[in-house]
């Protein structure tokens, strides 16, 4: 374990007396934004001495919980929030305000304190977009995207292939309830920006095959299928008419079975590393205002995971 677990019941006798930052999830145990963004904060400590009192926690909290969890956290102070699965959907209603940039979305990924409540942020499209260029040496502006769920990763996710311009967005998910919600949400989005929105289930794309299906997208997962080592992938690479790339936001593992497919069948691709990175970055901006070390985070991750 990278760093203790707290729970809710830890908040009843909660001492620090610094500025406190943390990540709430079910599960959070293989999350590595604490080490990430404590490197980071030592950093900046060395700039600035107001850092040194500054410390970033994880909190694995079950989603019926996150009411209370907002409220006990804002009640302690705590200076800013970052959020994972199940969350990012489940906090939208549930702040205060949220970030103009972020309601297309209809998820929050991180969150400011405010004397109000909490105001809420969505980074993982802005993660995202930096990983892919990153890792990928690929663009979102221009390109047909194909889009592997529709959760909270996947909302942000969509909302910034459609602010960057795609060519195309096609978004997959399992159930067709979750998958309508979302195209619902950001369809006035793509129609004012003139860009083709399609949605369909996974099995639909087995269906579909090589038929009626563009070439050379960009495969982006963003479900949860891999965080586990039975997983199946999401999709069979095989059945499309040869992709682009391949972005899997896991990185912990940091090869699933979709990406262990597209290295076999000889495609670019990358784990989720470099956008856990450039959104917590982002996050850590919006907490701190500062100018963020992007490489300490990096390598802080890098190790935690190869320690973990």
């Amino acid at each position: 374990m990278l760093d203790p677990v707290h729970t809710l019941a830890d908040l009843a006798n909660w001492s620090f007396n610094g500025t406190a930052l943390a990540v709430l999830g079910h599960p959070v145990a293989h999350s590595a934004s604490p080490p990430m963004h404590n490197a980071a904060l030592a950093r900046l400590a060395e700039r600035n001495p107001l850092f040194a009192h500054w410390r970033y926690f994880r909190f694995d909290v079950p989603p019926d919980d996150l009411p209370r969890a907002l409220k006990l956290l804002h009640a302690k102070k705590f200076h800013g929030l970052n959020l994972t699965v199940p969350h990012k959907v489940l906090a939208f209603a549930r702040v205060a305000t949220v970030d103009p940039a972020a309601q297309p979305a209809g998820a929050v990924n991180t969150l400011l304190r405010t004397d109000a409540g909490w105001h809420g942020f969505n980074t993982d499209g802005p993660g995202l977009a930096a990983a892919v260029h990153e890792e990928l040496r690929r663009d979102l502006a221009g390109a047909t995207v194909l889009l592997l769920g529709a959760g909270g990763a996947a909302r942000g996710a969509a909302v910034e292939c459609l602010s960057r311009k795609v060519a195309a967005l096609w978004i997959a998910n399992r159930t067709r309830s979750h998958l309508n919600a979302l195209l619902a949400a950001i369809g006035p989005l793509a129609a004012a920006g003139n860009i083709p929105l399609h949605g369909l289930t996974l099995d639909e794309i087995v269906a579909r095959g090589h038929a009626g299906f563009p070439a050379h997208v960009i495969v982006i997962n963003a479900t949860s299928s891999g965080l586990r080592a039975h997983d199946a992938p999401p999709v069979d690479l095989a059945a499309l008419p040869r992709p682009a790339a391949v972005f899997d936001m896991i990185y912990n593992p940091p090869v699933t079975p979709l990406l262990r497919a597209a290295g076999e069948l000889g495609l670019p691709h990358a784990n989720g590393l470099s956008m856990l990175v450039h959104q917590g970055a982002k996050s850590l901006e919006i907490w701190s205002g500062a100018t963020v070390p992007v490489g300490t985070m990096r390598a802080a991750a890098e190790s935690a995971l190869a320690k973990h």
